[in-house]
């Protein structure tokens, strides 16, 4: 246990602070001072990509689906991406940095996806140049550690398996495994919350579901290409109906968030801080840009050029921080600040509903919870795919176990709540995130050509 907590404050903690105005300090972790540089650096090698090709992500996003023979097609990648990371994070995350860090939090959040697009974008290329073909459940597979695995492999004349390739997809399962827990005990403690079901039953019904569906070969794209487009449209037009109703507010939301994030009252309050890094370590954290999971969707598909799929996975970080995110934000900025005062965590979320929507907004959210985080379980099995097959072959055998296995945490996790796997799947993602980039910046060159190449009209090199 102290072995563990001592890797996760050297991942998560404060690795040093930076000084402020007014005599401040700002806590910067590992993991952000890593991610925010690459972010930055691939912003301006990519000459701001998401910005720049932002009509091209909408395009391929709606365009008719011609030709889809051999593998998922690029919204099918981006329907399994969206899954995982719009879950939790876009609840209990945004609640946590706007409880934090104020209204301002919102916007280092939006700055944080703007340059989280870049890493994703050049994360799903290379995921789509290096993918293989998936002889077990048809069509293709791959993702950091197929990439990691042909950069390392690529100087040397003797293959064999890259230690960072094997650790990357270890710490993956090991992630995912935690997060199974983690998706269960948010899962019936809402409900009981809601409805006072008893953990038991809600946890009895979550797994069971969740076993007809994983247990299949290719029921997850399936449930994943009905649920997610439902609940993240339902979640959206509640939303907005919320707005419209608080339709003359809103100026003012915006002047709040806008006034918090750069605020002299926040500067000289010894607040700005805290706003500053609570917006971007939740932005990190909810887009998963840099940790290596979308990936494994992005490899799936079997899109016409890599690039495309790769603006699709850049389109994904915005569905899930700019539009699902400050979906949660606005639901609480429109309530005046005195009804939430002294609130947190998910009761702030579900007072703010109530002010809106009376009872059924408690309900709302409890539902829309356990479909965030259903989703979300399928879709990590799926990244799983992957990584399974690559440290122990393609057989059925290990797949089935690994699904096992997460089942059982998933169990579990909605019946108690065990710190040492939450610190275990927190872990695994810091260490997907530090293997993954210690390849991605160097390789990232192979993503610049395909670019190129995509935007003269020219074959992948």
């Amino acid at each position: 246990m102290k072995l563990i907590q001592l890797i996760y404050q050297f991942l998560w903690g404060d690795l040093f602070y930076l000084p402020l105005p007014g005599g401040q300090k700002a806590g910067v972790s590992l993991l952000v001072l890593l991610l925010i540089p690459t972010g930055i650096y691939f912003t301006i090698r990519t000459r701001f990509l998401p910005i720049r090709k932002f009509p091209e992500m909408l395009r391929l996003t709606v365009r008719k689906q011609n030709g889809q023979r051999h593998g998922l097609s690029g919204v099918q990648a981006l329907i399994i991406s969206t899954a995982t990371r719009v879950g939790m994070g876009n609840l209990v995350g945004v609640v946590a940095a706007v409880s934090a860090g104020g209204a301002g939090a919102v916007f280092w959040m939006w700055v944080t996806a703007i340059i989280g697009s870049s890493t994703a974008f050049i994360e799903a290329v290379l995921a789509q140049l290096h993918k293989q073909k998936d002889p077990l459940y048809g069509g293709y597979r791959g993702g950091p550690a197929y990439y990691i695995d042909s950069y390392v492999n690529k100087k040397r004349t003797k293959k064999r398996k890259s230690i960072i390739a094997v650790l990357f997809a270890l710490s993956g399962l090991l992630c995912w495994c935690g997060i199974s827990q983690v998706i269960s005990n948010s899962v019936s403690s809402s409900f009981f919350s809601a409805f006072r079901i008893p953990p038991l039953y809600t946890t009895v019904v979550l797994v069971a579901l969740a076993a007809v569906i994983v247990l299949q070969k290719n029921a997850t794209v399936k449930v994943l290409d009905i649920l997610v487009p439902i609940m993240a449209g339902c979640y959206f037009i509640i939303t907005l109906f919320i707005i419209f109703r608080h339709f003359t507010q809103i100026p003012a939301v915006f002047s709040r968030i806008i006034r918090e994030a750069f605020g002299l009252r926040q500067v000289v309050a010894g607040g700005f801080g805290a706003v500053l890094m609570n917006g971007v370590k939740r932005g990190l954290f909810s887009n998963e840009a840099g940790s290596g999971s979308a990936p494994c969707a992005a490899a799936a598909a079997d899109a016409a050029h890599p690039v495309s799929a790769g603006l699709m996975q850049a389109f994904g970080v915005f569905i899930d921080t700019i539009v699902i995110c400050s979906c949660t934000a606005m639901l609480m900025l429109l309530v005046p600040e005195e009804a939430l005062a002294g609130l947190g965590g998910m009761e702030l979320l579900q007072t703010a509903m109530n002010y809106h929507l009376g009872r059924f907004g408690v309900i709302f959210i409890a539902v829309t919870l356990w479909l965030f985080s259903f989703s979300t379980f399928i879709g990590i099995l799926f990244y799983a795919r992957s990584n399974v097959a690559y440290l122990f072959g393609d057989n059925w055998m290990s797949q089935t176990l690994y699904k096992i296995l997460a089942l059982v945490m998933l169990f579990i996790g909605g019946l108690a709540t065990y710190t040492f796997v939450w610190d275990l799947g927190d872990i695994g993602i810091g260490l997907m995130t530090i293997f993954n980039l210690l390849i991605l910046i160097p390789q990232s060159r192979e993503a610049i050509t395909a670019l190129k190449d995509y935007e003269n009209g020219t074959p992948v090199r």
